[in-house]
């Protein structure tokens, strides 16, 4: 098993202050590899048959984006398997989050899992990139942003699956990757990278390779939960925001 810090270096951007303290910092110089990883959903055979078509070693570094865990069929079994490789890290996730504040339960889950769960850190980065479940709005400073925006940003309306969406309006720096928002595929520009596509609802579980700037997906093993269609987007860049 690899043995690497946990911070790794000073953060190029300022996150806020109640996002600090859950926020941690890693340097891709340390790893062979790193690959962000989009949401899990407790699809244990989906996420272990990434891993391997990634080829991934101890020396490489797998970041997850949170929902790591509920509606699909073994969530123990992906905490456990991130809990015991070093080199598996993942932010917290709005299904995380649900279980510590008692809005969500899964009952697969005992005392020990939350535990663990509440150390996941709301953010990592690694140079100029931040990886969060929800994302950030362009509109505001990165140090407005407070725990429940990072977790839950979706539509710049304040609704759900409305458009306009913050990852097809953002160009700014950081780079933001996320999940949260059930996509039909990978998205990517050079400020946001949505990793959502679905594989708990049949479709794909996503990594996107940084090393050579490209995306790996693998098929579920089946549809675990259904989901309408008006709930997956279709992710374009879209025509920046009139103020």
């Amino acid at each position: 098993m690899g043995q690497h810090r946990r911070q790794e270096g000073d953060t190029p951007f300022e996150l806020a202050e109640s996002i600090v303290p859950h926020h941690h910092r890693v340097d891709p110089e340390n790893w062979e590899n790193l690959y962000v990883v989009g949401d899990v959903h407790g699809c244990l055979e989906t996420f272990e048959r990434l891993l391997s078509e990634l080829g991934v070693s101890a020396d490489d570094l797998v970041v997850c984006v949170g929902d790591l865990i509920r509606k699909g069929p073994d969530s123990k079994g992906v905490l456990s398997l991130v809990r015991e490789r070093d080199n598996i890290r993942s932010v917290r996730g709005n299904n995380e989050q649900g279980l510590l504040d008692g809005s969500k339960s899964d009952p697969a889950l005992d005392e020990d899992d939350l535990a663990y769960i509440e150390t996941l850190p709301l953010a990592i980065s690694f140079d100029d990139a931040l990886v969060v479940h929800g994302g950030l709005d362009h509109r505001e400073p990165l140090t407005d942003h407070d725990p429940e925006d990072i977790l839950e940003m979706r539509s710049l309306t304040g609704g759900g699956y409305d458009r306009p969406y913050w990852f097809e309006n953002r160009t700014e720096t950081p780079r933001v990757f996320f999940g949260h928002t059930v996509l039909s595929e990978a998205f990517a520009t050079p400020a946001a990278v949505g990793l959502d596509t679905g594989c708990v609802y049949g479709g794909q579980l996503t990594a996107y390779d940084w090393n050579d700037d490209e995306f790996v997906s693998v098929d579920p093993a089946e549809t675990y939960k259904e989901r309408s269609s008006d709930s997956i987007v279709d992710p374009r860049p879209a025509a920046p925001l009139t103020e």
